[in-house]
């Protein structure tokens, strides 16, 4: 039980274990960087991996020689597309089975109230969400649920999967190795993403009620 405990505790914490990860595995620490952003945005159940720290890490050890930033980028954002684009196709085989059978966990009003929500705000809601641990693993999936146009989706993906990425791996590159922005790395990230982020959703579902009043 304690080795599983440390297995997991690993790979929650892998942006702190990530140096040692380099030392041990060289450029397979690429694949494994891959594998754990794709679950993080692609599974529903895996929401507790390591998705902005990580991505920040990477980019902070990109600066020192151990990764090549570029080839980094491109890895992360191929994980990053693949993983929504993952978790949209199983929210969208689930949707149908809802849409056609009366379930007792998920109400089809509610369904297509998502729906709804996402042709009209969804493209904002996927970019958004990106920044907002937690809610990023289950926005796609809704969308898929929601059955929200996958023409739009991927579009709205690939700009949220190269902002993220882009962000916080070149923001690590740049100034992770200064020891004021490791000391305050979860302020700056509430800072300049989640607050904005919060009010930009919240200005979403406040829009349609003003239009109502008037």
């Amino acid at each position: 039980m304690e080795y599983i405990y440390q297995f997991m505790d690993y790979f929650i914490h892998l942006d702190v274990h990530l140096g040692n990860l380099i030392a041990t595995y060289g450029v397979i620490t690429y694949v494994i960087l891959f594998l754990i952003i794709f679950a993080e945005t692609g599974l529903v159940v895996t929401p507790f991996l390591p998705g902005d720290s990580l991505l920040f890490t990477a980019g902070a050890l990109a600066a020192l020689g151990s990764f090549n930033i570029f080839l980094l980028f491109a890895v992360l954002l191929a994980a990053a597309i693949a993983g929504d684009t993952v978790n949209y196709k199983i929210g969208a085989i689930i949707g149908p089975k809802v849409y056609t059978k009366e379930n007792r966990f998920i109400k089809k009003e509610h369904l297509m109230k998502t729906h709804a929500f996402y042709e009209k705000h969804g493209g904002k809601t996927i970019i958004f969400a990106r920044f907002l641990p937690i809610i990023r693993t289950f926005a796609p999936f809704v969308a898929g649920v929601g059955t929200m146009n996958y023409s739009k989706f991927i579009v709205y993906n690939i700009t949220g999967a190269g902002l993220w990425v882009a962000a916080f791996t070149f923001m690590g590159y740049f100034f992770g190795n200064i020891p004021f922005v490791k000391e305050h790395f979860s302020f700056i990230v509430l800072a300049i993403f989640l607050i904005p982020g919060f009010v930009a959703i919240a200005g979403m579902f406040l829009k349609p009620k003003k239009a109502e009043i008037q």
